[in-house]
């Protein structure tokens, strides 16, 4: 087609949840109340960490910035995900899906670092407790954080520089609840095996090793309690059992998209849902609020808030 000649796409269509408007009345509630909790949680636990002194710890320092990627990442998709539950019309413009794939995967590719540099505080503070704040030092804490958001930061651009430029034109049908890569290269009027490809290599492969290496670090942990403390094992287990459902639930669903993305896998609205609704709203339970110092804290603050007013 000639895209030049006036069929140049201006927008895309996306094809969203099928079924009536019980079911779509339903899913707009829940996912409403989802987004609600998993901002309200999020930014709870962003306030507790920096009002609190006693939350000066390496761990809430990453946990308060796991939360503020989890709010991030749940709001490129969320919000739009539920208006268009109850549009008759699930229309995005061209440039409006560029930015949610670039925030999507800025978000999600700095998500995945900061998970592996969490994991490596968890093996410092239980594998080499006298060394922990040592270190663990400030100077390396933000040394990480930075190192998460850039590497965030490479991931989407090195994507998107080439996928910002495709023309498109005819097809604008996104089989999904929302743009993604996979599904909206295919819609390109030219030949993009190589792009295609790219997006196996760094999504598919970044999700994939990144899972890896959690679990095995998570892995090593757990030997590690066993050898040197066999009575802290059961507690350590019960911790990390939790945190790898999460990560699971988070790395799982991208392994199939990004490692397979342009077949069935792609389209799977159930495994998109997963990892920008479900995991943002779980990670901010796994991780702190099952946390009796994070919950004293929280009540700490709550007190304090109605004693000011």
């Amino acid at each position: 087609m000639d895209y030049e000649n006036g069929s140049a796409v201006t927008e895309f269509i996306l094809v969203g949840f099928s079924g009536d408007w019980q079911l779509q009345t339903f899913l707009f509630v829940t996912f409403s109340l989802i987004y609600g909790a998993t901002v309200v949680g999020n930014i709870l636990i962003i306030v507790t960490v920096a009002a609190n002194s006693t939350l000066r710890s390496p761990m809430y320092f990453l946990l308060g910035n796991l939360s503020f990627l989890d709010m991030g990442l749940s709001t490129v998709t969320t919000p739009k995900m539920i208006r268009d539950l109850l549009a008759e019309l699930k229309s995005i413009s061209v440039w409006g899906c560029m930015a949610q794939m670039f925030f999507m995967h800025f978000f999600g590719g700095a998500e995945m670092t900061l998970l592996i540099v969490m994991a490596f505080d968890r093996y410092v503070a239980i594998c080499k407790p006298l060394h922990y704040r040592i270190i663990m030092s400030q100077r390396l804490l933000n040394m990480f954080v930075i190192l998460s958001w850039t590497i965030g930061f490479i991931h989407t651009m090195s994507q998107m520089v080439l996928t910002v430029n495709l023309p498109f034109c005819g097809h604008n049908i996104v089989n999904s609840i929302f743009c993604d890569l996979p599904l909206v290269i295919k819609l390109a009027c030219i030949e993009t095996n190589t792009l295609e490809l790219f997006v196996i290599a760094d999504s598919g492969l970044l999700s994939f090793i990144c899972f890896i290496l959690l679990l095995v670090s998570y892995t090593v942990i757990l030997v590690t309690v066993k050898h040197k403390s066999p009575g802290r094992l059961s507690k350590a287990l019960s911790t990390l059992s939790a945190h790898i459902i999460v990560v699971t639930l988070f790395f799982g669903p991208c392994i199939f998209i990004y490692a397979y993305p342009f077949g069935s896998f792609a389209s799977n609205k159930t495994f998109a849902v997963f990892y920008t609704v479900i995991t943002p709203l779980l990670n901010p339970i796994i991780y702190t609020l099952r946390n009796q110092e994070m919950q004293k804290a929280m009540r700490k603050l709550w007190i304090k808030q109605v004693n000011f007013v």
